[in-house]
Parts: structure tokens; sequence; C-alpha cells
């Protein structure tokens, strides 16, 4: 069996050891390299033509997303990175998400915790999804142009202390390629739409909020970060926390988020199964839409099939434009999804079944 080829890139030596080591447990893989920087990082992939690349993001002469750069244009090679626990860290992740990075591991604080079994199997897993992702088909998305009208509109200024005007509930579901994913479909939503969005994507603390900063800044509509017992609003996209599993609850006829941090489901805390189930068991019928996106994994097909039962509209991204086709492959083969569409049309599919 041929093995997948990493290269290891890190400025600190006993990091790219560490990492080499962990790597090279695996029998799948085999480390062909190390570099100290994003310009060596470069010419190792020249000279050993890896398929995959572990890139730190911080690092002198070149950084990671620098490298990045670079690499996504020259040798479209799938790069798992490696960030810290920081919201410098968590910005710059998501920089490197948007140009082209399959996923992330997050560095201990202590370096000595680096060594652990279950960032071993963390970074094993995500390399082994790296290795089989085509990097150069993953390029359907539209111009950045659209975006930059999209940024300059206003935003709606009116709170509602009610959601009478919400006539729908869309919740989205999504894992590895997901954040990119996500620049498709929120800013390409009207701020006058009369729904409200819920999303969980499988990400760390202090992650998430800068995700939803961050397309709240291109979007039209709203998007924070979800928060314990706040009423839904129409135009608005709340985004599960990091470590909180977001749910939906009914009191006083006003529609509130509930966080939890109730065991994890299928290894996952936020799960989009808890939410899709959450809002199954609210029978609210045809009210709900619910997209299934981009991920490694099963999370959400349960959550999809209760609320296709319960009448609610199901939607998958296709494979074409999928990074991995696990959770809407897994919703698909039990035969609850309406409509299965290409990236590129989620946010219009998603327009149309509201009414806007």
């Amino acid at each position: 069996m041929n093995k997948v080829r990493v290269l290891v890139v890190d400025d600190s030596a006993f990091m790219r050891k560490i990492i080499s080591d962990m790597i090279a447990l695996d029998k799948e893989f085999i480390v062909v390299g190390t570099a100290r920087n994003g310009k060596e990082a470069i010419q190792k992939i020249k000279e050993l033509s890896p398929h995959v690349v572990t890139m730190d993001v911080e690092m002198p002469e070149m950084d990671g997303l620098a490298a990045l750069d670079v690499i996504m244009k020259q040798f479209a090679r799938p790069v798992v990175m490696l960030s810290s626990l920081t919201n410098e860290g968590a910005d710059a992740t998501l920089k490197a998400l948007e140009l082209g990075a399959v996923d992330f591991i997050t560095k201990p604080v202590n370096v000595f915790k680096v060594n652990t079994e279950e960032i071993q199997a963390q970074l094993i897993e995500k390399i082994k999804v790296a290795s089989r992702v085509k990097v150069s088909q993953n390029k359907l998305f539209r111009p950045s142009t659209k975006k930059m009208e999209i940024k300059s509109r206003e935003k709606t200024s009116v709170l509602l202390d009610e959601n009478k005007s919400i006539k729908k509930i869309v919740a989205i579901g999504t894992s590895t390629g997901g954040p990119k994913a996500l620049q498709e479909i929120i800013p390409y939503l009207p701020k006058n739409i009369p729904a409200s969005i819920l999303i969980v994507q499988h990400m760390p603390p202090g992650f998430t909020k800068s995700l939803a900063e961050r397309l709240n800044n291109i979007s039209a509509i709203n998007v924070k970060e979800a928060e314990n017992n706040e009423t839904l609003l129409a135009g608005w996209a709340y985004i599960a926390p990091g470590d909180h599993h977001l749910e939906l609850k009914n009191e006083g006829n006003l529609l509130k988020i509930k966080l939890t941090k109730t065991k994890p489901v299928s290894g996952h805390r936020p799960s989009v199964d808890v939410m899709m189930n959450s809002l199954a068991q609210l029978n609210l019928g045809d009210k709900v839409i619910s997209v299934i996106m981009t991920g490694m994994g099963s999370d959400g097909a349960e959550g999809m099939k209760n609320i296709k039962l319960n009448k609610g509209y199901t939607v998958a991204q296709d494979e074409a434009t999928c990074v991995v086709y696990g959770m809407p492959k897994s919703a698909i083969n039990l035969g609850c999804i309406d409509k299965i569409v290409p990236l590129h049309d989620i946010a219009g599919t998603i327009t149309q079944t509201v009414g806007v």
C-alpha cells in the first residue's frame, strides 16, 4: 500500500519532532520531511511532493498564511493548520480556511501537553481526511466582487422583542469545509428574510465567535454567536458556541435559544443532531428548513430524518461541491432529503423556500 506522504512545517524543533513522531505511529503515513517556515516549506513541496502538509500559523520569515496562499495557487495540496487558542489564532485560522486549508487542530496552551492521545487522534483523523480531499475540485465559488456589494448594504436596525415576523426557521449543520462554505450562503441571504437561521459548525470555543464576526462583516443579515435564552429574531443568524449544544425551546409562544453542555453526541459538542432533533420535537412542521452540508461522519442525519418526518423541508449539499461528502451522504442514504443542490444554489433554495 502506498503511504500518504506528509510534510511537517513548524518553527519549533520540539513541535516538528513531536508532530512527526505522532504521524509516524500510523502505518498509513510517512513523514517525508520537515520545514521551519513557509519559505522552506514551499521549497520542500517542490522537492518532496508530499500528499498533505501540516502547517503552523505563526512562523518567522514567511508565516503559515503567506505560505498557504502560495501553496494553493501553485501546488493545490491539502493543508491542515496548527493554531493557537487565542483570538488572533482563531482569526488567522479562519483566514487560512478561506484561503483553502482543509482543516485545523488547536495547540494546547502548554506545549508539553501536545503529545497526548486526544491530540494524536485528532491529528491522524484530520490528515486522513485531508489526504482524500481533491483540492483542485474545491473551486466552485462565486467571485468575491459580489460579496463586497453585500458588505456595503445597511443591516436591519429594527430589533423585535417578539418573533411574530418569523415565517421559517432555517437550521444548517456543517463540519470540515464548513467555514468557507458558509461564506457562499449567509452573505447571499436578503436582510428582509422572514426567517431565523441556526448554525452548528463543529469548532472549538473561541473559533465560533470569530466565525460569526467574519460572516457578520460580509452579510446583509446579522450574524452572532448564540447566547442562552435569547429570543429568535427574523433576519438574524445564530452560531452555536464551541463546546455547547444549541437547542430551541418554546417559551410563552416565543422561540428561544437553549445552550447546554450535556455529553457530546457522536463525539461532537455542538452536535448537528442535537439542534435538528430539538427542532423536530417542537412540532413546527413545514416552518422548518434544514440543511446538511460538507463534513466528515454522520452527525445530523438522524435529526434531518426526524425533521422530515415532522413535515419539515430538507436540503443536502451535493457531492461535487463538498470538501468531505460524509454528513450529506449519510442523510441522503436515510432517504430523508427533499432536494440535493450544489453549494452555490443553497442560498437561493433557502430564499425560495422561505418565500422572500
